[in-house]
């Protein structure tokens, strides 16, 4: 392009010819602003498109690992939340369970202790299955005392009948003569 310029400046006497070929090659040579942007985009666009057929599978599993480790983390919170879930449900029960015993109790002590307000007394009335319990306990203690007390006297022995211990009279071992006392 140098060249041309520096020929067309000269001016000198060129032949028709020349001026002619000069001009051809002036034309040729010159490029436009649109074959160069046109250029300087489509190796960029290839370059991106390059780049993105590149990285593009990279990105993917980058992010899939991300979605991964966060599935991940919240199937373990939600593990973790049914755990503490389940531990307060058993406790609930357990102090439901308490509860209801506490007021089956309470509601036989409060049969047992209630008072007739006009004569003073107490007035309980037992129901079957608590008579048949108190009835228990009692025959159970007299039981444990009459065994107690047979194991203090000595009455529960392994033979049946008393055996009281004998012994047959026996020669003085004193020495000397025959009496023990001189």
């Amino acid at each position: 392009m140098n060249d041309l310029l520096a020929l067309k400046e000269m001016n000198t006497n060129m032949s028709p010819y020349e001026q002619f070929k000069v001009g051809n090659m002036q034309q040729r040579s010159h490029t436009s602003g649109i074959g160069v942007t046109g250029l300087v985009l489509g190796t960029v666009g290839t370059a991106l498109a390059v780049g993105a057929w590149i990285f593009a599978p990279i990105y993917g599993n980058s992010r899939a690992n991300q979605a991964r480790e966060a599935a991940q983390a919240a199937k373990e919170q939600a593990s973790i939340l049914a755990a503490g879930t389940q531990r307060q449900l058993d406790q609930l029960a357990s102090l439901f369970a308490a509860e209801r015993q506490e007021r089956i109790s309470g509601d036989v002590t409060l049969n047992q202790t209630i008072t007739d307000t006009v004569s003073g007394q107490q007035a309980s009335t037992l129901t079957a299955q608590q008579a048949a319990e108190l009835a228990a306990s009692q025959a159970t203690q007299q039981v444990m005392q009459q065994t107690f007390t047979d194991a203090v006297t000595g009455r529960s022995s392994l033979n049946a009948t008393p055996v009281q211990i004998y012994s047959a009279p026996q020669p003085c071992g004193c020495p000397g003569s025959c009496g023990c006392n001189g």
